[in-house]
Order: C-alpha cells, then sequence, then structure tokens
C-alpha cells in the first residue's frame, strides 16, 4: 500500500508539469497578442501622424525626431516602474511624433509613387513576417548578438554620413539592402526576446518591433522608390 501510494504521488508532479507547462504558453500566446496589438496602435498613431504633418515644415520634422527620442527613454523608464499606462502614453506617442516628422517625405513619395508605398509595405509586411516567426520559434536565447547589431547600425550610420559628401556608386542600394540585413537581424532578435518575455516587458518590446517594422519599411521604399529619393 504504501509503495504503490508512493508511486501514486511520484505521478502528481508530471500532471503538474503539463499543467505549468499549458499555463505558461497560455501566458506567451497572451503576451505576443498584447505586443502585437501595441505594434498595430502605434502604427495607427503613425498613420495618423503621416497624414496630420503631411505639409509640415522642416524645423517643426527634426522637433517632433527629436522629441520621439524622449519617447523612447520615457516608457522605457515608465515600463521599468510599472507604470503600464503611461508606457502605453509614450509608446503611442513616439508614434504620433515619428509620423510628424516622417509626414512630408510619405507624402512626396504617395505623390510621385504611390505604387512604391503598396509595394514597400507588402514586402515589408512578408518580411516581418518571415523573419519575426524565425525568431519566435528560436529557443535558444540570441541575446548576445544585439552587440554585434548595434555596431553594425554604427557602421552603416557612419557609411551615411560619409555618402552624404562623397559620391558613392549605387550607394542608395547598398544602403538599404545593408539597412535590411540589420533591421532584418533586430526583428529575429526582438521576437525571440518577445518568446521570453512576461507582460511587464510588453510596452518596450512592441516599441523595438514598431522601430524594426518602421526602418525596414523606409528601407524598402528607398529600394522600390530609388527614383524619387
Amino acid at each position: 500500500m504504501v509503495q504503490a501510494s508512493n508511486q501514486e504521488f511520484a505521478a502528481q508532479p508530471d500532471l503538474s508539469s503539463a499543467d505549468s507547462t499549458a499555463v505558461t504558453r497560455d501566458q506567451a500566446r497572451a503576451v505576443f497578442g498584447q505586443v502585437m496589438g501595441f505594434v498595430a496602435l502605434t502604427l495607427g498613431f503613425l498613420a495618423l501622424g503621416a497624414y496630420i504633418g503631411r505639409d509640415l515644415s522642416g524645423g517643426w520634422g527634426i522637433l517632433a525626431f527629436v522629441a520621439s527620442f524622449g519617447c523612447v527613454i520615457g516608457l522605457n523608464v515608465a515600463s521599468a516602474r510599472g507604470n503600464e499606462q503611461l508606457s502605453i502614453t509614450l509608446l503611442l506617442g513616439l508614434g504620433l511624433l515619428l509620423g510628424l516628422a516622417l509626414g512630408p517625405v510619405l507624402s512626396s513619395y504617395v505623390e510621385a509613387d504611390p505604387a512604391a508605398v503598396w509595394q514597400a509595405a507588402g514586402a515589408t509586411g512578408g518580411f516581418v513576417a518571415g523573419l519575426g516567426a524565425v525568431g519566435y520559434a528560436t529557443r535558444r536565447d540570441l541575446s548576445s548578438w544585439y552587440r554585434v547589431l548595434f555596431w553594425a547600425l554604427l557602421g552603416l550610420i557612419a557609411f551615411g554620413v560619409v555618402a552624404i559628401f562623397v559620391s558613392i556608386p549605387a550607394g542608395n542600394i547598398i544602403w538599404s539592402v545593408a539597412g535590411l540585413v540589420i533591421f532584418g537581424g533586430y526583428t529575429v532578435l526582438d521576437f525571440n526576446r518577445l518568446r521570453r518575455s512576461g507582460q511587464e516587458e510588453a510596452v518596450p518590446i512592441a516599441a523595438s518591433i514598431f522601430l524594426d517594422v518602421l526602418n525596414i519599411f523606409l528601407f524598402f521604399l528607398q529600394l522600390f522608390g530609388g527614383d524619387n529619393e
């Protein structure tokens, strides 16, 4: 009787482990849905800002761009302190401000070559979905690659500065393709990070994925609408 009872008791952890795994998966799905909802909402505010700021002067656009950096810093601080409402507000403010900053540029593309905008949007959707799926499906922690991509991004920025003063053959294509590689890598890493994150990190991860999507879209837009650069 004792032996049978022990065997029955020993079987309980397996059931408990299965329940725990199920709960973890449910939590992961909930966090994934929340993050994707935040990303979609922020993209909506980006579109709204782009429409409002389509005739904005250059000075106001620069001011909106600088203010967006404040939103990024603020939402990370607010999230770390557990102030979810403020972090969500700053996330939506980030989308709106970047929309205002990019409004004149996007408006010029829409007027000159609307097909390029739709092509860039479609390519961005497929690109992010594919790489995001790879990152989310990867069980191994890939966060060590953030440093590599950071240095690669600094190199890309340096290349862009040099290209302003020096004529580089096919410089626009090199810039765009390199940017897609770098932010494609960030997309994989951010979705891999999403796989291992809880609700408290939903807003910062949503901000990261939103910035990935935006940059990828802009690089595709440069490729498809190169004649209108």
